[in-house]
């Protein structure tokens, strides 16, 4: 076979593969939006009470205890695009099963073996993020807020602007929970090593104040909340990391004397 014949094979053996993993990716897509508008319309039935839920931190601290709608439609828009992230915060097991479907054919046999431990790892750190948000985040921010209000102005939240915040802060804080994984995955592909990353605590120390600055509102109380789990997942990610990424033992060579 000559070099051109060669070329021209690999480059539809590339070609091929590259269409397989785009038909492979398209299935993945379609399955997690099924999975996702399923619940949804399971779930909007329950719009308003699924609203009541989400707005109750708020709503205990506010003076008159309701919030207001500045636009027509909201009062029945908002419940209903507030249901719609719902499904897919539900959903996620979907999501991130999808993702590693997607992935584990690329990975080593010793890789795979901790695929479902780590995507059961991710699973459990995205909802205990979720949680954090809404039962530690929530009522304090609200509660600070509401205490910094000066004296003769009512605090009043439009629901519409609500929604915007907390599906802001509850995806910043699912995500920032995956830290560990992330950590891990880094590992896996040879970018770095825990050793170097545990050098470079000071700097993700630093950082992890400036994302929670970047990604919550202008208070030190929902930063701190957002940059200390962040820093202590990123001190688990490199236990992780030495557990799942270890490379396997080189064999002992015998010495012949």
């Amino acid at each position: 076979m000559s070099d051109v014949e060669a070329k021209q094979e690999e480059e539809e053996l590339a070609e091929g593969t590259l269409l397989s993993h785009l038909i492979e990716l398209r299935s993945r897509l379609i399955k997690i939006a099924a999975a996702v508008i399923v619940l949804f319309v399971v779930l909007i039935p329950f719009a308003q009470d699924i609203f009541e839920v989400v707005s109750k931190p708020l709503i205990e601290v506010l003076p008159g205890q309701q919030m207001i709608a500045t636009a027509v439609a909201s009062p029945l828009l908002t419940p209903f695009k507030l249901t719609f992230f719902v499904a897919l915060f539900i959903a996620m097991p979907v999501v991130l099963y999808q993702v590693w479907a997607f992935v584990a054919p690329g990975l080593y046999k010793k890789e795979k073996r901790f695929a479902f431990p780590l995507l059961a790892s991710s699973i459990l750190l995205f909802y205990a993020g979720v949680a954090f948000a809404y039962f530690v985040v929530f009522p304090l921010v609200f509660g600070f807020f509401t205490a910094i209000t000066p004296s003769g102005v009512e605090m009043m939240t439009d629901i519409s602007a609500y929604l915007d915040f907390i599906t802001t802060i509850v995806l910043a804080f699912g995500i920032a929970f995956e830290v560990p994984i992330a950590t891990v995955l880094i590992v896996w592909t040879g970018l770095t090593t825990p050793e170097k990353l545990g050098k470079a605590r000071p700097y993700v120390f630093l950082m992890a104040f400036i994302v929670g600055m970047l990604l919550t509102p202008p208070d030190v109380i929902s930063q701190t909340l957002l940059a200390v789990p962040v820093y202590l997942l990123y001190e688990a990610g490199i236990i992780m990391s030495r557990v799942f990424a270890k490379k396997p033992e080189e064999p002992e060579t015998v010495s012949v004397k």
